[in-house]
């Protein structure tokens, strides 16, 4: 059954809600995604220059995640609770803090490992209580898009996540003090979103006699849809993406020479102009109550990994791009059809939270670069991403099946 989100709403003093008015939650969210991904062209740097294995690199990844999902599932319930302002002003202070640390990284290898982790608890807080505020501002839409909010959410993130990387890893190639400069552009950034978040209207009356117990409950997240088709397609929404970003790249360094960081930055941007790209598209196949969406979605996934399968087993770098392109159409449409399903299902009061949660299931699929370099040492990666595309079928053959049964025993989305 749809349910809306019905909690008062308080605008700033002075302050009207605006068609424009989302931008300001906006910047912070990609600024702060800007913070988050930043670091994953720099890896080829800080292996050459520190003299790190393969296994400290991905520690620095783990320990992201390790702050990143109590973020997410603490920082909506918290934002639901005191307001969505009092939660993202602390999230950009600790992620301008997590990229001090990272600039102290490049002389000493314990500072990258605070620095993410710091970054990750950043990442998690910004992003479940921002999410929120970015639908909240952006109204009930137009008669042109009755419901903006999900595909300026997932704008944001994604323009943060392709900018950082690719700001940062063409100033680490070709800058001066290459381990200090690429973090100096998100720190800028986040001056200018500090005065921004401070301008835009809270949207969430604090409610301080709610036990904080209470706000970290989320009843929507055991309803059935969520978990037959939200929790199985959340993986895909990262898992597509950092394959792109974080897994491809590494299958033709060998014949890109001196420029491997430089093309590993370009594949990540591609990556994320392709899920931005894809938006409108996703929007227009939507149908609320049938799997168009969620089956296009996870089609381009398979497609993707198919292209990815033919790269790794050619090592052309040519393929690698365009898996990259496909992937990352992909992952906008995972992100947008997760949201559109997370906002049908949220009850009063608790968008946020439910919000939080689909969010940290989605990071799960950031470990799937990982556990194909493991798997990489006993079976070719061109079978090991044939693998994986054969998970994506059974996923959508899974979801699709589920949305159907849903639909016809009554359930609405």
């Amino acid at each position: 059954m749809t349910k809306q989100d019905t909690s008062p709403r308080v605008a700033g003093p002075g302050v009207r809600i605006g068609e424009r008015t989302w931008l300001r939650a906006g910047v912070a969210v990609a600024s702060v995604g800007w913070g988050a991904n930043q670091f994953a062209p720099l890896l080829l740097m800080y292996r050459a220059e520190l003299g790190l294995s393969a296994a400290t690199v991905q520690a620095t990844f783990g320990l992201y995640a390790l702050g990143l999902i109590p973020g997410l599932l603490l920082g909506g319930p918290v934002s639901d609770r005191f307001g969505r302002r009092r939660v993202m002003l602390p999230a950009l202070g600790v992620s301008a803090l997590a990229s001090g640390l990272l600039i102290l990284g490049g002389s000493a290898p314990g500072w990258l490992f605070a620095g993410r982790l710091i970054a990750g608890v950043a990442s998690g807080a910004a992003f479940s209580s921002g999410a929120v505020w970015i639908k909240e501002l952006s109204g009930a839409g137009s008669a042109r898009e009755v419901n903006p909010g999900p595909r300026r959410v997932t704008t944001t993130m994604t323009a943060g996540f392709g900018a950082g990387p690719f700001v940062a890893g063409v100033l680490a190639q070709w800058a001066p003090a290459h381990t200090v400069v690429p973090y100096l552009p998100h720190l800028a950034l986040v001056v200018l979103a500090v005065p921004l978040v401070l301008g835009a209207p809270e949207t969430r009356a604090p409610r301080p006699g709610t036990g904080f117990r209470q706000a970290l409950r989320v009843p929507a997240a055991r309803e059935h849809r969520f978990r037959a088709v939200v929790v199985p397609l959340a993986p895909w929404v990262f898992g597509a993406a950092s394959i792109a970003l974080a897994y491809l790249p590494g299958l033709v360094g060998d014949r890109l020479g001196g420029g491997a960081l430089a093309f590993s930055a370009l594949v990540t941007t591609l990556t994320a102009v392709a899920g931005i790209l894809v938006l409108p598209l996703a929007r227009g196949v939507d149908r609320p109550g049938t799997p168009r969406l969620i089956g296009a979605a996870l089609v381009t996934v398979v497609a993707g990994l198919l292209v990815a399968a033919a790269a790794a087993a050619t090592a052309q770098p040519v393929l690698v791009v365009l898996a990259a392109v496909v992937l990352g159409g992909g992952y906008g449409c995972c992100q947008v059809c997760g949201l559109l399903e997370v906002q049908r299902l949220a009850r009063p009061g608790e968008l946020a939270g439910l919000t939080a949660l689909y969010q940290a299931l989605t990071y799960l699929g950031f470990a799937a670069p990982f556990l194909l370099a493991a798997a990489q040492r006993f079976v070719p990666a061109s079978v090991l991403l044939l693998v994986v595309a054969a998970l994506a079928v059974l996923t959508l053959a899974w979801t699709v099946r589920a949305v159907r049964f849903t639909r016809s025993s009554g359930e609405k989305p």
